[in-house]
């Protein structure tokens, strides 16, 4: 079954949303997503920039700013909810997984 668009949030998606609770350019979104992660979770730039029109689309994030030709995104209300969204579905699968295996830690 084909996944709806931001039905479900890519790790790239979830942390581009997280790390633009501040104000960043696309260059800053990339460094930033790569330093919380550990390099475990990279965006190229040909991901992020053609992830941002569509979160603009759907009204996730807002172009706040635009200065020496950077254009500066941060989350809306609607992108906060929905990476809350994305976080409680998280949550659940991580319970559901001790659950199984009786609290193991991973």
């Amino acid at each position: 079954m084909a996944r709806k668009e931001f039905e479900t949030l890519t790790p790239q998606m979830y942390y581009t949303l997280l790390v633009l609770k501040n104000p960043h350019h696309g260059y800053e979104i990339m460094n930033e997503i790569a330093e919380l992660t550990d390099r475990a979770v990279q965006v190229g730039a040909g991901t992020l920039y053609a992830l941002l029109p569509r979160f603009i689309e759907d009204g996730y994030i807002a172009m706040v700013q635009e200065t020496d030709r950077k254009k500066i995104y941060q989350i809306t209300d609607a992108g906060r909810r929905k990476l809350l969204q994305e976080t409680v579905k998280m949550e659940r699968m991580l319970r559901n997984y001790r659950e199984v295996f009786n609290d193991e830690k991973i």
